[in-house]
């Protein structure tokens, strides 16, 4: 049985980093900053930087996990396949990257900050500096 169009575009895009799927054939859920700023009022979930090499942060940051280096880094991250994780990087392209691997392995809750630190920076929202 042949594969359904969709996935085999989904793959293709992955592969070539240069195009945008709908939100549901992703697997995870694209959230603005807004969305994440409320989110983060009520913070339950576990929320990571991918972006490397370190350019800042948004408050409340649990971990940095290279957006490449997820299985690495795999027993840092929830134990729950259901537990919600949010990720975010300078402009989004890492953590897009990092949120399908985690789909791929399983996670059902992930959230990606459209845009990222940038999108959320325009928005008038305080990065941290280390």
């Amino acid at each position: 049985m042949k594969p359904p169009i969709l996935a085999i575009t989904t793959t293709l895009c992955l592969l070539l980093e240069g195009c945008q799927t709908a939100g549901p054939s992703k697997g995870f859920t694209d959230i603005t900053p807004a969305q994440l700023g409320t989110l983060l009022e009520a913070k339950d979930f576990f929320f990571v930087n991918t972006h490397i090499p370190y350019e800042g942060e948004i408050a409340e940051t649990d971990a940095f996990i290279p957006y490449d280096q997820i299985e690495s880094y795999a027993s840092e991250l929830p134990s729950d396949k259901d537990a919600k994780i949010v990720l975010y990087c300078r402009s989004g392209r890492m953590s897009e990257i990092a949120a399908a691997e985690l789909v791929q392995r399983g996670y059902t809750q992930v959230f990606e900050l459209d845009g990222g630190m940038i999108a959320w920076e325009e928005a008038g929202l305080p990065l941290v500096h280390k």
